[in-house]
């Protein structure tokens, strides 16, 4: 199995663990024995979660986009006396609306927790497990990766950097007991695109119901997918096939059918 096995010394820390995505994967991982530790902006969400989990979990309450909180993350998690054997990198946000009108400052808080945290999380706790031959490494895409994403032109270029960087993460660690897998999931309904600034019926309305998939089904086949070491991961069979074809079809097609169909460039708004 490619997911290493739980132990008193070990943990798996997910980012973004207070709502969706990361708290369901968080208590999937716990469900199978792992102890959890939640790191998220949220101390209040995350000790909510932490008290209904089986497997036993820590809190480390971060704002994964302050460089410094990052810095100080492994010796606040080491702290505990256990290692960090599974890494989660789920946290993320996004902006909304053409680049032409957008906030710098908004932009680049996205990117800082989309890109950087990523790249600074895995550089922080990947050593620790090449030396210890043993861990599992899962950062969250979407199935934006494989298309340009006009109306959030930043967020599906953050997510295409996920998964170009963890596939070579995975080609790099091929034979020293460390797998790297990126979950792309399509639609889930988290409140994730209200934070970003549109509605439940705009993303609804964009993307069709057959897309939408559960958290608790994204975070099952997450952690599935880590179990058995698979590179990719993308939840439900509708957004596989839309991956596929967004990934071939030319973008001379591809993008006045995007831009027309996104929420964050309709005229109204």
């Amino acid at each position: 199995m490619a997911l290493p096995a739980p132990g008193p010394d070990r943990t798996a820390l997910v980012t973004g663990a207070s709502s969706g995505i990361g708290a369901e994967i968080a208590r999937t991982l716990s469900e199978r024995g792992h102890h959890v530790t939640l790191v998220a902006r949220s101390a209040d969400r995350l000790e909510a979660l932490a008290a209904e989990l089986p497997g036993g979990a820590e809190v480390v309450a971060a704002d994964l986009s302050d460089r410094e909180a990052r810095t100080a993350l492994p010796s606040r998690v080491h702290a505990s006396g256990r290692q960090v054997a599974v890494l989660v990198n789920n946290a993320g946000s996004s902006t909304l609306g053409p680049v032409s009108a957008s906030d710098p400052d908004a932009e680049m808080a996205m990117i800082e927790v989309d890109v950087v945290a990523v790249v600074d999380l895995c550089s922080r706790f990947l050593p620790g497990m090449v030396a210890r031959r043993r861990g599992a490494v899962l950062n969250v895409a979407s199935t934006a990766a494989f298309q340009p994403l006009p109306g959030q032109a930043g967020y599906g270029a953050a997510k295409a950097f996920v998964l170009s960087y963890t596939q070579s993460l995975a080609g790099e660690l091929r034979g020293s007991g460390v797998t790297a897998t990126t979950l792309c999931p399509g639609p889930v309904d988290t409140g994730f695109g209200a934070r970003a600034g549109f509605t439940k019926e705009d993303a609804e309305a964009a993307l069709p119901q057959a897309m939408w998939v559960s958290a608790q089904e994204v975070a099952d086949r997450a952690v599935e997918g880590m179990a058995k070491g698979r590179l990719v991961v993308i939840p439900g069979s509708a957004n596989r096939i839309a991956a596929a074809l967004a990934h071939v079809t030319p973008r001379s097609l591809l993008l006045p059918m995007l831009a027309k169909s996104h929420p964050g460039l309709r005229s109204d708004r």
